[in-house]
């Protein structure tokens, strides 16, 4: 069943496959800003006392920093609780609230939890292992700003060697509203992309492990909800994705639990059956290839060691 909450505060804006391209003002140098945006940030943590420092330093660095962090424990068995206490107190009072779950449930169960304690008007992911470029929450608040109707904010990420340099923090971006058809392809939101509004009537189905955050999304975007993206690199993943390493269990888990998003969508009725079979098509191309691609790797990877 999909996790719902109460009817929305206000009605769901229909999409329109126009796309909005008016440019956002240049933004100010970095740190200058002591404004706070009006968000809280939610970050699941598991195992992650060597990561977790970093990631909270790039929200605290934010042009415009939002006033509210909670960091979800869930229920790590290390030193994980010890480290989201000490990373707290390094910040003012009160900005950073640690949450400690019982039983683990899993990302989803954790930004769940995360969730229910934001006191903000939007709310920001963001996991344990990445970070955030500067200007990110000051872009994204902007763009809010210009277009209250949306519901769901995203922008692009890269990967980035955390010893390498990071690129100047971009002081523009353009936002791209994100048509109906647009979630039939593949996930458009990475997870630590994302602002959406606090008062939406779903949350992340505890019942899924991997693609989650997917089928949130499709819940809101095939409900009729205003989705838009940013055209800039705000954020950083630290790892490789799946399958990166050559892990081919990781890929055949991925486009398995893809499939069950996929049906899991159809049956509440928010895609109908043509568009059911157009994205499981997308998907048997999309696994296609990443066969593919990771049979070369190896190949090459074979060949260099021999």
């Amino acid at each position: 069943m999909p996790q719902m909450i109460d009817a929305p505060r206000t009605a769901p804006i229909e999409h329109h496959d126009r796309r909005v391209a008016a440019r956002n003002t240049p933004a100010p140098a970095p740190h200058a800003s002591t404004a706070v945006a009006p968000i809280s940030v939610v970050v699941p943590c598991f195992r992650c006392s060597r990561t977790i420092g970093d990631s909270i330093a790039s929200v605290y660095a934010q042009t415009l920093r939002p006033a509210q962090v909670i960091l979800v424990d869930d229920a790590s068995p290390d030193d994980t609780v010890a480290a989201l206490h000490a990373v707290a107190a390094q910040y003012p009072p009160g900005w950073v609230e640690v949450v400690e779950l019982a039983n683990n449930g899993g990302p989803s169960g954790a930004r769940n939890a995360g969730w229910e304690r934001a006191t903000q008007p939007y709310v920001a992911f963001l996991d344990a292992d990445d970070t955030w470029v500067p200007t990110k929450i000051e872009l994204q608040m902007r763009a809010l700003r210009a277009d209250p109707d949306i519901a769901l904010l995203a922008h692009r990420m890269l990967v980035r060697d955390r010893r390498e340099p990071a690129p100047a923090p971009p002081r523009e971006a353009r936002t791209q509203i994100v048509p109906r058809r647009r979630l039939l392809l593949n996930n458009p939101f990475p997870t630590a992309s994302v602002v959406l509004r606090r008062d939406l009537p779903f949350r992340f189905d505890e019942n899924y492990r991997r693609v989650e955050d997917f089928l949130l999304w499709g819940q809101i975007g095939f409900s009729g909800y205003r989705c838009a993206k940013l055209d800039q690199v705000l954020a950083y993943w630290h790892k490789a994705n799946y399958g990166a390493g050559g892990l081919s269990e990781d890929l055949k888990a991925m486009h398995r639990a893809g499939r069950e998003v996929r049906r899991e969508l159809l049956r509440q009725g928010l895609v109908s059956y043509p568009e059911h079979l157009f994205a499981r098509s997308i998907g048997m191309v999309r696994k296609a290839r990443q066969r593919m691609l990771l049979a070369l790797r190896r190949a090459t990877e074979g060949g260099a060691t021999s």
